[in-house]
């Protein structure tokens, strides 16, 4: 078996995705990248690790050159929130990046994954059960990086003939790595406020739907993706895939199951409201569970008890949770 390269290794995808794809094939076939040295001994020390800076070619070549890659999971990108503060940086990472790595891929004959989201959407897209096959117009340069890394993932595909595949995530919820500049981090938040001090202060209005998924099942949707005989993949890339859709109000009520005292304020970020305002409430994943069997194993009451449960082991009991 050829080895995987995972990029942006030390991100709230990439930190765990590393561990999965370790337990799965082994330690040694699974190379974790990043432009920064890990906290985390396991990712450091639990097989190979090396820096990497996706916005030089040199780096990824260097990297592909000392190991015998035949799939990469791209995951280094910066995020929606961040996105709108630093434009210029995240077109740099997120299109350059991307460009570089499909390049090192062609070259090295690698399959690739690319994920998208729920960002590559916009205010014109139906909201409700968005389609697999619909108009993208984002209004954030995080959205429009990832509409056009669709595309150009399917043009690597179409004219080299190299085998990417993607998915488009709605938020991640995970209680491993902290919140990362996303305009749906508040469903991360949410918990560790809830845990720490019983309140939270959300910075969306509690009407806000969003499409979530627990990181469990993003995890494997990846793998499963990746995994799947791309013989009957009609679409590649950017597949649609859901767990649940809830608004903060909803969340808040489920917390409030195990935690009683629990109590949420509000205060309105006017950008990622903006950012939130312009994506889909849910979306349709009828193309991923058809076509690669796709199907998530957590809903809203399922990740909140696991959620609570993991935190405040993590946080050494900081809280003694109900149930």
């Amino acid at each position: 078996m050829k080895k995987i390269l995972v990029t942006g290794a030390i991100g709230q995808i990439g930190s765990e995705l590393v561990t999965a794809l370790r337990q799965r094939y082994g330690a040694d076939k699974v190379v974790a990248t990043d432009i920064r040295m890990p906290n985390d001994k396991e990712l450091r020390d639990g097989g190979p690790f090396e820096f990497l800076d996706v916005t030089d070619s040199n780096h990824i070549t260097r990297v592909m050159s000392m190991y015998e890659i035949g799939t990469i999971y791209h995951l280094a990108a910066v995020l929606s929130a961040i996105g709108e503060s630093r434009p210029n940086i995240a077109w740099q990472i997120n299109m350059n990046g991307l460009y570089h790595v499909l390049e090192a891929a062609r070259q090295y004959k690698c399959q690739i994954f690319f994920p998208s989201s729920i960002g590559a959407f916009g205010p014109s897209t139906p909201q409700d059960s968005t389609p697999q096959d619909t108009i993208q117009r984002p209004e954030t340069i995080y959205g429009v990086t990832k509409v056009a890394g669709e595309l150009l993932c399917d043009y690597y595909y179409r004219r080299f003939n190299l085998d990417t595949r993607g998915v488009r995530f709605p938020g991640l919820i995970s209680y491993v790595a902290e919140p990362g500049g996303g305009t749906t981090d508040y469903s991360v938040s949410i918990f560790y406020e809830a845990i720490r001090h019983q309140k939270f202060t959300c910075y969306l209005r509690p009407n806000t739907f969003l499409d979530m998924m627990y990181m469990p099942d993003a995890l494997r949707a990846m793998i499963e993706l990746m995994e799947a005989d791309g013989a009957r993949l009609v679409h590649r890339n950017a597949f649609n895939v859901t767990a649940m859709s809830f608004n903060p109000e909803q969340l808040a009520a489920e917390i409030r199951k195990h935690l009683p005292g629990f109590t949420m304020e509000y205060e309105i970020d006017p950008v990622r409201q903006a950012i939130a305002d312009s994506w889909p409430n849910s979306m349709d994943d009828s193309a991923a569970r058809m076509e690669w069997g796709w199907k998530p194993q957590f809903d809203l009451s399922a990740m909140t008890a696991d959620m609570l449960k993991e935190i405040s082991r993590k946080l050494q009991g900081e809280i003694k949770i109900t149930h």
